[in-house]
């Protein structure tokens, strides 16, 4: 939990000192994501499960934990979420196998009650 919990602050303070240093750059992208991430034809939890798997594609840790939560927080489920970050593996081979397994500690974190019934 403690990496977790320090990947939240990194964000946080790189999102703050991005918005204080003015970055138009960082600004657009913040508005597509803001759009990206409306509900539209696909729910939000399903939006989420899709970055997840994508974030594990790309190896993204700090991606990772921000939509592992996020799809948690939009109601997916622990089998949701492995089958997302499933796909994300095959999608990027073994770098993505490597992610993945910060991918399932995010879960460990998030569904620690859901996996002890397993």
């Amino acid at each position: 939990m403690e990496r977790i919990n320090e990947l939240r602050q990194e964000q946080s303070t790189g999102h703050w000192n991005l918005m204080r240093f003015r970055s138009d750059t960082y600004d657009a992208q913040q508005a597509c994501e803001k759009t990206a991430f409306t509900e539209g034809e696909l729910s939000l939890k399903t939006k989420e499960l899709l970055a997840l798997g994508i974030a594990v594609q790309a190896g993204s840790e700090a991606m990772i934990q921000q939509h592992a939560k996020r799809a948690a927080d939009n109601g997916a489920g622990f089998r949701e979420a492995v089958e997302a970050i499933e796909v994300g593996i095959v999608m990027g081979g073994a770098p993505a196998a490597a992610a993945a397994r910060v991918a399932f500690y995010c879960l460990d974190q998030l569904y620690s009650q859901e996996i002890l019934k397993l």
